[in-house]
């Protein structure tokens, strides 16, 4: 039986390995663990070269890209829109958030948010690769996780049938809108 113990690493592809590894360590502090370059792609044995770099995102997660210099300029899925993928990270505290928004907005970067998902908060802004990053602090209390855990089931069930979103978790939101 597989166990999985982590994510070692989760890969995307960047246009400059250099502006890319710059822009981690000066808007979120992340460590450049290791670069690895080819001129033969190791599975597949194909002579394509790439820089492979990868980046401490902490607790023993790896974020890490690639650079396709022989490849076409790299773009998004334009059948998807730009707010679904994303990269998350997680830090400690909504204070840890704001903090961070204040700092990313003082290195001029554009950032939306805080968002309130009712059991998370998060801002969000754009690497200079054009991938969308999210920075999360948890709100939602044990019970209130553990209650999401047990209708997830029900709400997926549902799903697959309506394609609409089922309300099982409509309690979500009732705080934030009766602030408005």
């Amino acid at each position: 039986m597989i166990k999985l113990e982590q994510i070692h690493h989760v890969a995307y592809r960047c246009n400059d390995a250099k502006e890319t590894v710059e822009f981690y360590q000066k808007m979120l502090n992340m460590d450049f663990l290791v670069a690895i370059a080819e001129d033969l792609v190791p599975s597949t044995k194909e002579p394509d070269p790439y820089m492979h770099l990868f980046l401490d995102a902490g607790n023993g997660n790896i974020l890490a890209f690639f650079e396709l210099p022989t490849k076409e300029k790299m773009d998004r899925d334009r059948n998807t829109p730009e707010w679904v993928q994303h990269i998350a990270f997680r830090v400690a505290s909504e204070e840890a958030l704001m903090e961070a928004k204040a700092d990313l907005e003082a290195k001029g970067l554009d950032v939306l948010g805080p968002t309130n998902h009712g059991i998370i908060k998060s801002i969000y802004f754009f690497d200079p690769n054009g991938h969308r990053l999210e920075l999360t602090c948890i709100t939602g209390t044990d019970a209130q996780m553990k209650q999401l855990k047990e209708v997830a089931p029900a709400m997926l069930e549902e799903w697959s049938k309506t394609k609409k979103a089922p309300k099982h978790a409509a309690w979500l939101h009732e705080e934030e809108f009766a602030d408005q």
